[in-house]
């Protein structure tokens, strides 16, 4: 934070919940004042100054109300054992949480951006630990680059293929890959057709079906409706269609070639 502030950047981390935070956070829990932080946080902005700390910096405080059932597991030798803590009449529980920043955004924009920041965070963590990101065994720099831009390739084109299986969701590759790949395929020809049968030996192949079900059909829409396209339009349909929750129905359209001096 001090080099952050030295070079006048702006920073936003999260806090240990060491002794001074909770007190701070005992202090003002029966307050009224808690403002809307978003899905269901609530936020509350204090100064604070740590120990190692050379000043007091802006910092927010969050709470979110539990409502499910909480699961305690005792990690008994041989058997973990389950049980549910039940919470009494007039009581309540909460989950605190507590943000450090330099900026001076209203507390709901700095819940969002600090959720904004994790979801980024599970994006590497899935690089790293389930394509390959987690490091390399070569100090010859032009190889670690050229692997690693393959592995950032590979898991764009597969995060969008999933995305048109599931348009809602975007399933993480260690469930995603033995679903979608650990699967048996057969290609027949009959009367000028080609087809690919494909048999999955997954659990839930019931899934896997409907998820080809709907890549294929959406597939077979643009190749009869789309021919008049070139393959860079084509390519954007399928870009549309991939991120449509977010796009929210709109299509994307290629930016405009400059024409030649």
């Amino acid at each position: 934070m001090a080099r952050a502030e030295q070079e006048r950047l702006p920073y936003l981390f999260r806090l240990r919940m060491t002794a001074n935070v909770r007190r701070a956070l005992i202090k003002v829990m029966d307050e009224r004042d808690w403002l809307d932080a978003g899905q269901g946080w609530w936020g509350k902005e204090a100064s604070l100054r740590l120990v190692g700390w050379a000043r007091h910096r802006r910092v927010i405080l969050l709470r979110r109300k539990l409502t499910q059932p909480l699961g305690i597991v005792d990690p008994h030798p041989g058997q973990p054992r389950l049980s549910f803590a039940e919470v009494g009449a007039g009581k309540e529980v909460w989950e605190y949480a507590a943000l450090v920043t330099s900026l001076d955004s209203q507390i709901l924009t700095l819940g969002q951006l600090y959720r904004d920041r994790a979801d980024c965070e599970n994006a590497f963590d899935e690089l790293k630990n389930q394509w390959g990101w987690g490091g390399f065994t070569t100090r010859d720099l032009k190889r670690c680059r050229l692997l690693a831009g393959s592995v950032a390739l590979i898991y764009n084109w597969w995060s969008l293929f999933v995305r048109l299986a599931d348009l809602d969701h975007r399933p993480e590759a260690i469930t995603s890959r033995p679903l979608l790949l650990q699967a048996i395929g057969r290609q027949t020809r009959h009367a000028g057709q080609v087809t690919l049968t494909i048999t999955s030996t997954h659990g839930d192949q019931h899934k896997a079906q409907q998820a080809y079900g709907r890549i294929a059909g959406f597939l077979s829409w643009l190749r009869q409706t789309a021919g008049q396209l070139d393959p860079v339009r084509r390519w954007y349909r399928i870009l549309s269609e991939a991120l449509k929750r977010f796009l929210k129905g709109r299509q994307l359209d290629p930016p405009q070639r400059l024409a030649p001096a």
